[in-house]
């Protein structure tokens, strides 16, 4: 082999673009489950606990319960943490992150069940109640994306969607139960929204956590009333409907100029500050198990 042969067999690469060259490194993490992880998606998150929790037992489960660490009105930064980095862990985390997100979230879940006499019957290890969870964290990330980015071509939607299964997996539901495709999906979550169900002691702590009750006060006038318009907005209409919230036209105009002014500062962003504060989290999980300490 010539010199010049083997020169050019050892060359480098032609110049990429840096986003390019970070998505080589991580191709079995799908195109929208990395676009679709970026700050924005935060204005949306009480919208999906208000959408997890509209299952009765889940949300009685989780009004009710006394592990006060996981709860978002007596711990709101470490419950912030924990969500944050299940969910990027669901996504972008390897096998045995994930693992170890699941054994720990176990952990916690092992003490989230009713005591004889409850009027509601709940269990935080409930397979099928795990199954609407991971489907409103699914749904919710897809809208996300679809708002910032447009609708993808179908194939990323496919791709995106097998890779949606983490969300669940990383529970305790197991492959076969997450519906085999996009079209079963949909049938699956048109018949969970007939299901929507809030009592009063649902809707009460809801709302609460939509207007930010258990802040200090200062936080709570400064942010409460823009974070309750963001988490209706990002809600569909038959969760407005039940908990008894008003939209109007007016409201659905604003919101949707919100959504367009984010989606051109999200495009402009680099990604390392688009992708804040998920890939802070990711670091801080992929440190905590390092050093063996909890994650949860």
């Amino acid at each position: 082999m010539s010199a010049t042969g083997a020169a050019a067999r050892k060359s480098p690469e032609p110049d990429l673009p840096a986003e390019a060259r970070d998505r080589r490194a991580r191709p079995e993490v799908p195109l929208i489950a990395r676009d679709a992880v970026t700050g924005f998606a935060l204005a949306a998150a009480s919208a999906n606990i208000i959408m997890q929790l509209s299952r009765r037992p889940v949300g009685r489960g989780v009004a009710e319960s006394k592990v006060d660490s996981g709860r978002v009105d007596k711990r709101p930064v470490k419950r912030l943490r924990t969500t944050l980095s299940y969910i990027v862990v669901a996504m972008q985390g390897t096998p045995e992150e994930q693992e170890t997100m699941r054994l720990e979230v176990n952990k916690q879940h092992r003490q989230v069940r009713s005591a004889p006499g409850d009027e509601v019957k709940y269990n935080a290890f409930d397979r099928e109640l795990q199954l609407w969870v991971a489907a409103c964290l699914y749904w919710g990330t897809e809208d996300v994306y679809v708002k910032l980015y447009g609708r993808p071509e179908q194939r990323e939607i496919d791709a995106f969607y097998r890779h949606g299964a983490r969300f669940g997996t990383t529970l305790q539901v197991t492959e076969d139960m997450w519906p085999a495709d996009r079209d079963a999906f949909e049938k699956y979550w048109q018949e969970g929204l007939g299901k929507v169900e809030f009592d009063d002691v649902t809707r009460a702590y809801l709302l609460d956590l939509a207007r930010l009750a258990f802040l200090p006060a200062p936080v709570r006038l400064a942010l409460g009333p823009l974070h309750f318009f963001m988490t209706v907005g990002f809600l569909p209409e038959a969760y407005r409907e039940k908990l008894g919230v008003s939209w109007t036209r007016k409201q659905q105009a604003r919101f949707d100029r919100y959504v367009r002014v984010s989606a051109l500062a999200n495009k402009a962003m680099p990604r390392p500050l688009r992708e804040f504060p998920w890939n802070v989290y990711l670091v801080d999980v992929r440190r905590r198990v390092r050093k063996g300490r909890a994650i949860v």
